[in-house]
């Protein structure tokens, strides 16, 4: 049997790079583009599973078959909540593009009853094309038989104007990957810990985490209020440099503002010198 593999296929946040509107110079002449943020998982058993649904599926498609080619229909797709780049893409899976059937949705009781009251999402659901699966906070679940993970959702602040919002832990048989695109903040999250002892506690090898803006400095015409996510200059001054044993931890779900889309950029750097990374698109995990 194959290692358990993760693939990441996007790095952006909701709007994407560039994103749409943005004529700043962060986006005007934007040759690489970066889709909103997007794991894809091959399992020991061959079996496939995509976390987040975002309108670049054609693109996040591709990335992940030319990084860990694969064959066959999606096995599972999981959905951590309902915000714009999560979740755009489902109609995509329906008759008038993937035609798929049958496709396990895993999500929480909140995003389920969301789908009911989303006429196209409970019309895909009566068609058949997937299936919604409720999971349970903290309750590890086995997405296909002999995939060789569990994946087990942790709720995490975050504005939860229309579902909750999980964190992932995908523990392979080999490390655990930690998935948390979104959260509103480290003191929320953190309940009195520090990233460290977190990350420990749940014996994380590897974590995927928000690094939405790098200061607040970018936000020029928003409150920081409407939008909140801890700054990667506030995770990096929690964390310092990166010591023996600590797990990986690499920054995604990068807004069209933060200078971490450029890897020849200041932040970028300090990032790098203290030990930490920035997420590419095709970056592979085993586990």
């Amino acid at each position: 049997m194959r290692s358990v593999t993760v693939t990441i296929l996007g790095i952006a946040q909701d709007g994407g790079f560039p994103q749409p509107g943005c004529s700043r110079p962060c986006c005007s002449g934007v040759i690489e583009k970066r889709s909103p943020v997007s794991l894809g998982i091959v399992g020991s058993d061959g079996s496939t599973h995509l976390f987040e649904a975002s309108r670049d599926l054609a693109r996040q498609f591709k990335i992940w078959y030319d990084a860990d080619p694969q064959s066959g229909p999606l096995t599972s797709l999981s959905i951590t909540h309902a915000h714009l780049g999560h979740v755009d893409g489902i109609g995509l899976f329906g008759r008038e593009a993937m035609g798929a059937s049958g496709l396990t949705l895993y999500c929480s009781q909140t995003f389920s009853t969301l789908i009911e009251k989303t006429p196209a999402w409970r019309q895909l659901k009566e068609q058949g094309v997937f299936i919604p699966q409720e999971w349970i906070s903290g309750i590890p679940f086995t997405p296909s038989i002999d995939c060789g993970f569990t994946i087990t959702p942790i709720q995490v602040p975050h504005r939860d104007e229309l579902t909750d919002t999980h964190a992932l832990l995908v523990t392979g048989t080999k490390r655990k990957l930690l998935f948390m695109p979104d959260h509103d903040s480290w003191v929320e999250t953190l309940s009195g810990s520090d990233i460290r002892s977190w990350l420990r506690a749940m014996r994380v090898d590897i974590a995927l985490i928000d690094g939405t803006f790098f200061s607040t400095e970018e936000i020029q015409h928003r409150n920081i209020s409407e939008i909140p996510h801890p700054t990667v200059k506030e995770s990096l001054e929690r964390l310092g440099p990166k010591t023996s044993g600590d797990p990986e931890i690499t920054f995604i779900h990068l807004n069209h503002t933060n200078p971490l889309l450029n890897e020849n950029s200041e932040q970028s750097s300090i990032v790098s010198s203290l030990g930490w990374s920035v997420g590419q698109e095709g970056q592979k995990f085993d586990l």
